[in-house]
Order: structure tokens, then sequence, then C-alpha cells
């Protein structure tokens, strides 16, 4: 008895598991893909799934490769199907040509000047970092090989600071009404750039965090001579700096370029978009904005999240179609809360300890501030 009702038991369990396989996979992938320069692994995964950041779940790694993750231009990936379920894996050139370098997740130069020239300081750690307070001849401004000078900096000759500038305040507020934002700017004895500082209205009862300021690595210096002020020698210089930029240590880690998308365990709770960049609301595709969240809440480079539009709040003028405030405020069903719409996804690449960044991979609509974090899905 148990033998005969074991066979349809394993035929189902198969059936639903090439089922769940195929489901994954696009209608229209290919069996074999020769990878070409300019490809991105998002772009790659695209071609074979439904869901880009499943990657990880069909992707054989090779064991014998250093970095068994890295795909090069002229590997061949090739799809077979092991117990039912998809896997990709690849043949590489025995040899390579000179100058081939890994195939990324994302374009780099989309995401590299987050990775190099920005940090973000938690709390009011700014407050104690020395400073510039003058240039070379009492200019305004000052660029590379002019002298600068600055208090509060304990170093000695030779060593070299990284100068920063800081850009944005981020702070967390729990209860929030989108028709108001507003912006301030801060200053510490010098006029520093402008800041966004998204608010309730005063008449709503709130919890504001300030979640950390990010700064911008705009310079390099070389401290020339000791004392109060230092005298440093500007050997690199993005922008023009001015009185009131701070000094940190120079940011020696490396840093990793190679993201693999996949979905997070978790999304954690009131996750949205803080920030968007180039624009003061809303963003599209290969953009960078700024999350609530990071790794003290879980999140990690390569996970991608589904972006919601908040639904809105609107007067059913159907059921109600003539003006009456007060008879409003009184029925619950006066208004109706629409239903949160998708607008694309992101995925996180570089992670502070309250913030994070992420990239919109894909759009159907702007992403803008306030707009939650959810799970990805496939429309």
């Amino acid at each position: 008895m148990f033998k005969r009702l074991l066979v349809p038991v394993v035929a189902l369990l198969t059936f639903v598991a090439v089922h769940a396989a195929e489901s994954v996979l696009r209608d229209d992938h290919p069996d074999r893909y020769v990878v070409q320069r300019g490809d991105t692994l998002w772009d790659i995964a695209g071609r074979f799934l439904r869901k880009p950041w499943l990657w990880p779940e069909i992707w054989q790694a090779n064991p014998q490769v250093a970095n068994p993750h890295l795909i090069y231009p002229g590997d061949v990936l090739n799809l077979a199907y092991l117990g039912g379920r998809p896997q990709l894996t690849r043949d590489g050139p025995m040899v390579r040509e000179s100058g081939d370098e890994a195939i990324t997740t994302v374009p780099l130069s989309e995401v590299e000047p987050f990775l190099r020239r920005m940090r973000v300081l938690d709390g009011d750690a700014w407050r104690n970092l020395p400073y510039v307070v003058g240039m070379e001849e009492n200019r305004l401004r000052s660029t590379e090989s002019n002298y600068i000078y600055a208090r509060g900096l304990d170093a000695q000759p030779g060593e070299r600071v990284a100068i920063v500038r800081p850009t944005l305040a981020y702070r967390d507020v729990s209860e929030y009404n989108p028709r108001r934002r507003e912006r301030e700017e801060f200053a510490r004895g010098a006029p520093w750039a402008a800041h966004h500082s998204i608010h309730a209205p005063d008449e709503v009862k709130r919890s504001e965090q300030l979640l950390g300021y990010e700064v911008m690595e705009i310079g390099h210096a070389r401290v020339i001579r000791g004392g109060d002020p230092v005298t440093l020698l500007v050997d690199q210089a993005e922008r023009e700096i001015r009185a009131g930029d701070l000094l940190m240590p120079v940011d020696d880690a490396p840093f990793d370029l190679y993201f693999y998308p996949r979905a997070p365990d978790a999304v954690p709770a009131g996750m949205e978009v803080m920030a968007s960049t180039d624009t003061l609301n809303a963003t599209g595709k290969f953009m960078v904005v700024a999350l609530n969240r990071g790794a003290r809440d879980g999140v990690e480079n390569g996970q991608v999240y589904s972006v919601f539009k908040p639904g809105e709040a609107i007067k059913d003028t159907v059921r109600y179609p003539n003006a009456n405030v007060l008879r409003d405020l009184r029925r619950d069903d006066a208004y109706v809360t629409l239903p949160d719409d998708f607008a694309g996804h992101l995925m996180v690449f570089r992670v502070f300890d309250r913030i994070s960044y992420g990239l919109i991979m894909e759009s159907q609509r702007p992403v803008q501030v306030r707009d939650r974090l959810r799970e990805p899905f496939d429309l």
C-alpha cells in the first residue's frame, strides 16, 4: 500500500519542482549565452530570469575559480537542468584577452562616486572634526597646490587627510504629511551646503530621529607644518575648498565593486526612500536614492527591494457628491485610501550603520521621497 502511494507522491513532487523551476525562467530565455563587453550581471540575469534577483538560485559557481562568482567577456553560459531545477554553468576561455575585466552587476559609473567619495557620520560626530579656517593670501576659495589652514587637527608633517563637505542631514520621521516638505540650512561658523530635512507638519505629533550626516569627499591635503592653525598643502581637489570644510582620515579601506542581486531575508519595518540624487523629490532608472535603514537593521549590499508609492486618501465623490465637511468627517466611508502602486526595483550597493544607498534598477513610475520598500516581486 505504501509503495503504491509513494509513486504518485514522488511524481507530484517532481512535477511541482519542475513547474516551479520553469516559473522563474523567462519564456524566451536562451539555452546558451556568450558574455559580451558592456554586459552587466543584472542584464544577463534578466535574459534568463523573470526575476533577476533570483540569480544566485540558478548560478552554478565554479569552485575551481578563485572567485567563483566572477564572469568575464567571452565566457559561455549554458542553461541545464539538475534534478528538475535550472542551473547556469560557465565555460570560460583558456586564455583571456589583456584588459578584460569581470562583468559588474550595475554600471559602475553610476555608483562609484558614492563608493569612493560619500560617507555618513553618526549623530553629531561632525562637531568634533577639525575644519578649514582659512586659505593662503586670505583667498575665499582654494584648489590644488594651494595652502590651507585648519584648526583642531592633531597630525604630523607628511600625513595626508581627506577634505569633506556636509551635504545632507538624514532624519527618520514617524508621521508625515506628503503635502508639506521643508528645506532648511545649517551652519557652524561658515555657510555650509544646504541639506534636506523631511518633517511632518508642526500640528502633527511626530517622533524624529537623526540618522546621520552625509559628507562628500572633495579633496586631499598633506600636512606641511603643525601648530594652531595647521598648515596643509592641497594635492588633490574635486571642488574648490572653502572655510568650514571638514578634515577626516583618508579612507584607504577597499570596497567591493561586485554585487550579487538577491532578495532580503526580511524587509525592515518602515523602510522607505529618504532622499534622491540630482532631483529634490523624484528619480528614475540608474539614479541613486538614500534609504532610512542600514546595517543594524539587517540591510546588506546586493539586496533587492520593490518600491511602492503610498496610496493617497481621496474623498468618495460618487457616494458623497455634495460638499459637507461636517458630515464627511463623521462618516468613516467618506474617504478611501487607494492601494500602494508599484514603482520599480532598487538594489542596495552601500550600507552604513543607520542608512544605505540604493540604485534604481527598473522603474515603471518616478521613485519619490517617502516611497515604501517591500520584498521584490514580479508583476
